[in-house]
């Protein structure tokens, strides 16, 4: 029987009399032939009818499957049925799978604003073992390039992280290891972004080791923007911040680094490798927690090497680079099996770079020559890895150096030091009444940061120069973030005291120490080319071979795969 009236409210009113008057008119059969005449009365008949029949939970499947099949309608049926059938989802488990395919049809129509009521309906499926299924679909979806459907595919999988986190996890790892590169780069940067910000009844103790096993695979085959990440993922973990997790962490580098492999240093690949690993496992040292195995792979393959490396950035002063990784590590070495030997390498890379004086002609004066170049950077990392690992063997200058080399060192040793206090007195009057503003400028953060460099040295040679050679004195590294209670310290506007020196030793409390001092941690300059914090680490992926570790993947699979 079909309504002749096309007036939608004279429909509705004559359909629900209908219905509640003839109960022949109940199934949906009967609704299609007196209310579904045309598609513009459709959209009314679901809105009213089905929210009266499927409220009375009257079991009617022959009426969900009319709400399914809206979604071959038009864009009002489409809208209805994105709504619809999450709604009335649970009544019917017999067609879940039906009613699930029906709205990820709707997620991936070509209306934009039918696709963002789906996919914000979509969570409403995530029950029992559906979440799985839920939340691999929902990673797939992170592919659009609509930033408001991508911000609500964000919502969906943060709304589902509190039903079930390990299932929405599961179905993060799956398109993770299986899926295309798009999602599986979308996927990877939502774990790193969102994991930390959810709370600790989400994230549970065993959600987390969840998190770390499958981390574990992944990392078998990744890219070096990909290990970045995904390390970041691991490292915010609540269950690893013990020693024992952090040293878990230690050994997921170790293995990514390729430690137990000879280095190639004509390979930028395996440089970069090398570096990005280190930058990750250096917040995780600790005295606890050694560097003692990366400490001993720089000694025995890098330094030998130091000169042939190529760099994996055209700007990067990859020598620099190194030894500044080296230099930081460094107080966090433990025992070493061949300690004398890295010793003795880290000893002969020091006088490379420590020139001997000019000769001096009869009269007395320097002949033609240039003057040596003081490489006052590079110096600083070399000195200070060597004065932490001497503390290790205090001996070594004495006992294993024999006299003519040590002679040698010494006059090394001595020329640097004249030509550091120059510097110093130099940089001291450059920078002498410069407060506020004016220390700000680009030129004056290159002065203040070199005195800090030429302090540290000065400090590390007056060590060395004690009989026996001593191992004592602390100093902060020049690119080492300063400490908030040492800038506040800093009160006094004269340039000197910005450094250390014997004029105003007397006038400086011991805490924070003379050397460690300091207003600004300034950028690059003319002392050194990177003498700033440069983060070449989120500089893009790496090229290489396939198999474990960074480099391209595999092939996947492409297209839908719900």
């Amino acid at each position: 029987m079909r309504v002749p009236n096309r007036d939608p409210r004279t429909v509705t009113v004559q359909y629900e009399y209908m219905y509640r008057a003839t109960p022949n008119h109940r199934s949906a059969e009967c609704c299609r032939t007196a209310c579904f005449g045309s598609k513009s009365l459709a959209a009314l008949c679901i809105s009213h009818m089905f929210i009266d029949v499927l409220s009375l939970n009257l079991q009617h499947k022959d009426a969900y499957q009319v709400i399914l099949d809206g979604v071959k309608g038009g864009p009002k049926e489409k809208r209805l049925a994105a709504q619809f059938i999450p709604k009335f989802f649970s009544s019917f488990p017999e067609l879940a799978d039906a009613a699930i395919n029906a709205q990820l049809d709707l997620c991936e129509d070509e209306d934009v604003s039918i696709r963002r009521q789906a996919i914000k309906e979509l969570p409403r499926f995530a029950t029992g073992e559906n979440i799985l299924r839920v939340a691999d679909i929902l990673t797939q979806l992170l592919q659009t390039d609509d930033t408001a459907e991508f911000n609500q595919v964000n919502a969906a999988l943060i709304s589902i992280f509190k039903i079930d986190a390990k299932g929405t996890l599961g179905g993060l790892f799956s398109q993770i290891l299986q899926g295309e590169d798009i999602v599986r780069e979308r996927a990877i940067k939502f774990l790193s972004a969102k994991l930390k910000t959810l709370p600790e009844d989400v994230m549970t103790k065993e959600v987390e080791e969840y998190v770390f096993a499958e981390t574990k695979k992944v990392l078998e085959d990744v890219t070096g923007e990909e290990f970045v990440l995904l390390m970041r993922v691991v490292s915010g973990l609540r269950v690893l911040q013990t020693v024992n997790g952090r040293q878990q962490l230690v050994e997921l580098v170790v293995e990514q680094a390729f430690l137990e492999q000879a280095l190639n240093p004509a390979d930028p690949d395996t440089v970069d490798r090398l570096l990005q690993c280190t930058r990750q496992a250096l917040p995780l040292f600790s005295k606890n927690v050694h560097s003692t195995r990366f400490v001993t792979y720089f000694c025995e393959h890098v330094l030998p090497n130091l000169s042939t490396l190529t760099s994996p950035v055209a700007e990067l002063d990859i020598q620099l680079e190194v030894l500044k990784l080296l230099a930081e590590m460094s107080p966090f070495c433990g025992d070493m099996e061949k300690l004398e030997a890295n010793l003795n390498m880290l000893f002969t890379k020091l006088l490379e770079f420590m020139p001997l004086p000019p000769e001096e002609v009869e009269n007395g004066e320097n002949s033609a020559n240039e003057e040596p170049k003081l490489q006052f950077s590079y110096v600083e990392c070399l000195l200070f890895g060597f004065h932490q690992l001497g503390k290790k063997l205090p001996d070594f200058l004495l006992d294993k150096v024999d006299a003519e080399r040590l002679k040698d060192f010494k006059i090394r040793l001595q020329y640097f030091a004249r030509g550091l206090q120059v510097y110093i007195r130099q940089l001291r009057v450059a920078l002498q009444g410069k407060t506020g503003d004016a220390l700000k400028t680009e030129e004056n953060k290159i002065k203040v940061v070199a005195l800090k460099i030429t302090n540290n040295i000065n400090v590390l040679i007056k060590d060395l120069f004690h009989n026996p050679p001593s191992f004592k004195s602390t100093v902060t590294l020049s690119w080492k973030p300063v400490q908030k209670t040492e800038a506040v310290a800093a009160k006094r506007p004269s340039g000197e005291e910005m450094g250390s020196g014997g004029s105003t030793k007397k006038q400086i409390s011991p805490q924070p120490r003379r050397d460690a001092r300091q207003i600004y941690n300034p950028p690059s300059g003319k002392y050194s080319a990177t003498i700033g914090n440069f983060n070449y680490e989120q500089r893009g992926g790496f090229r290489g071979g396939r198999g474990r570790g960074f480099g391209a993947r595999g092939n996947r699979s492409r297209g839908r795969i719900y």
